[in-house]
C-alpha cells in the first residue's frame, strides 16, 4: 500500500495494489519523521481519530485498533492456557503489548527495530502505547529475524505483529525467521502473525502458511473484520508447535473468569473468526490443519 498527503485539500489517500484507493479527511499533522528505516506520520483524522501511517502504509486508526490488537493477542493467549512468556516482533505501536499485559502472569518482551515509532506513539498515541512502561514487558530497539536468531530464551507465545511485507517488514514473512521462531518456543507454543487480505493477498497467504508447514504440526488461519484496512476482512495465521488447537482447546469459560471487558473479542467471536468463508477455503483448504483437539474431537 502506498499513500500520498494532499496538503490543499487534506485528504491523505492509500492505494491499495493500483486496484483501489481509499481517502481519509485530515485536520492536521501531528507527527513526521523519516528514520533510519521508513517514514513515520501520525495525523488527525476526521471521524476514525488519530492514525498511524508508516511508509504509507496506515497501521491504525484511534476508533478500530481495538479489533486487531484483540484478536492478535487474545485468540492464542485464551487459546493456550499455559503462556506465561509472550514475545511481541514489531507492534511499535504498543497496542498488542497493552492486550497481552491483560493477562495477569504473563511478562512480556517487545523487539521493535525501530525506536522512532514507540516515542512518535508514547507521545502521540498514548491509546496503545500507555503500557510500554509496565515493569512486565521489556522493550528492545533490535531486528526481530535477528534476534530470534540468536537468542536463547523460550517463549510460549511469539506475535508477529508486522506491516506489509515490504521495506523493513519483509524479513518477517520469510522460512528464516519461522525456523527460529520454532527453536525458541516451548514445546506446546504457539505463533500468531498478520496475514493479509484474503481478497488482495491470497497468495501471500498461501505463502505465509506453507512455511509455517515446514515447522509447526498444527496451522491455521483466522479472520477479522475493521474500518482501516481496505476490503475489511483482514486475516491471522496460527501455528502451533505442539497439539493446541485454536477451537478445539479452547475453553470459554476462561474468558468469563478473566473478568476483562472486550470492545470486539469474546467467546462467540473466537470460535467464529476460525469459521472461515468458502472462497477461503478453496484458496487455503489444503494448508490448513483440521480443527480438532487432542482426542479427535472439533
Amino acid at each position: 500500500m502506498s499513500s500520498k498527503m494532499e496538503p490543499f485539500n487534506l485528504w491523505i489517500e492509500e492505494d491499495l495494489q493500483g486496484v483501489v484507493c481509499t481517502r481519509y479527511r485530515v485536520k492536521k499533522t501531528l507527527f513526521e519523521a523519516t528514520s533510519q528505516f521508513q517514514h513515520i506520520a501520525i495525523v488527525e483524522t476526521v471521524g476514525l481519530g488519530r492514525m498511524l501511517i508508516n511508509d504509507g502504509d496506515i497501521m491504525l486508526s484511534e476508533r478500530d485498533e481495538f479489533v486487531y490488537h484483540e484478536m492478535i493477542a487474545h485468540v492464542p493467549l485464551f487459546a493456550h492456557s499455559g503462556v506465561e512468556r509472550v514475545l511481541v516482533i514489531g507492534g511499535g505501536d504498543g497496542g498488542t503489548v497493552r492486550e497481552v499485559l491483560r493477562h495477569p502472569r504473563v511478562r512480556c518482551r517487545l523487539v521493535e527495530i525501530d525506536r522512532t515509532v514507540i516515542e512518535a506513539c508514547k507521545t502521540y498515541l498514548p491509546q496503545t502505547a500507555a503500557a510500554l512502561g509496565d515493569p512486565r514487558v521489556e522493550v528492545a530497539i533490535e531486528d526481530g529475524v535477528a534476534y530470534v536468531a540468536r537468542t536463547q530464551d523460550r517463549y510460549d507465545l511469539v506475535i508477529v505483529d508486522s506491516c506489509d511485507p515490504v521495506g523493513p517488514s519483509e524479513p518477517l514473512f520469510g522460512t528464516e525467521i519461522y525456523s527460529n521462531v520454532h527453536r525458541i518456543l516451548s514445546a506446546d507454543g504457539v505463533v500468531v502473525s498478520h496475514a493479509h487480505s484474503p481478497f488482495y493477498d491470497a497468495a501471500a497467504q498461501a505463502s505465509l502458511l506453507r512455511i509455517l508447514g515446514e515447522s509447526f504440526r498444527r496451522v491455521q488461519i483466522y479472520n477479522y473484520s475493521n474500518l482501516t484496512y481496505p476490503g475489511g476482512l483482514w486475516s491471522f495465521s496460527f501455528a502451533s508447535k505442539g497439539d493446541v488447537c485454536p477451537v478445539g482447546d479452547f475453553d470459554a469459560r476462561r474468558v468469563k473468569q478473566s473478568a476483562c471487558s472486550f470492545q470486539y473479542y469474546s467467546a462467540a467471536v473466537h470460535r467464529a473468526a476460525f469459521a472461515l468463508p468458502e472462497f477461503q477455503i478453496k484458496q487455503l483448504g489444503e494448508l490448513l490443519t483440521p480443527l480438532r483437539d487432542r482426542k479427535g474431537q472439533i
